[in-house]
């Protein structure tokens, strides 16, 4: 289950940051590009193999050819930055 910010509750959006597919971020371990933003609980625990897991990350790290596809569930810190926001979430059909 993917969600925009203005369905998660506060602290929820504050650990998450600015991540939501289509975002880079960079931090000490990489450049990473927001594949999708995972906050069924059961599903992000499944994810990163934590029962305590309320949301997930998934994300690929731009820096490396290779790069494969994994979740992150570290909280949105100082230490990291936003490169390029999050795509808009819908569109006007208009």
């Amino acid at each position: 289950m993917t969600a925009t910010v203005s369905f998660l509750p506060a602290a929820l959006a504050d650990e998450i940051g600015p991540r939501r597919a289509g975002a880079i971020y960079q931090n000490v371990d990489g450049r990473f590009e927001v594949l999708a933003l995972v906050t069924d609980p059961r599903e992000a625990a499944q994810l990163l193999r934590r029962d305590s897991a309320r949301w997930a990350v998934i994300v690929r790290d731009t820096l490396r050819p290779d790069g494969q596809p994994f979740a992150v569930g570290s909280v949105w810190t100082t230490s990291d930055y936003l490169i390029r926001p999050a795509k808009a979430q819908y569109a006007s059909a208009a």
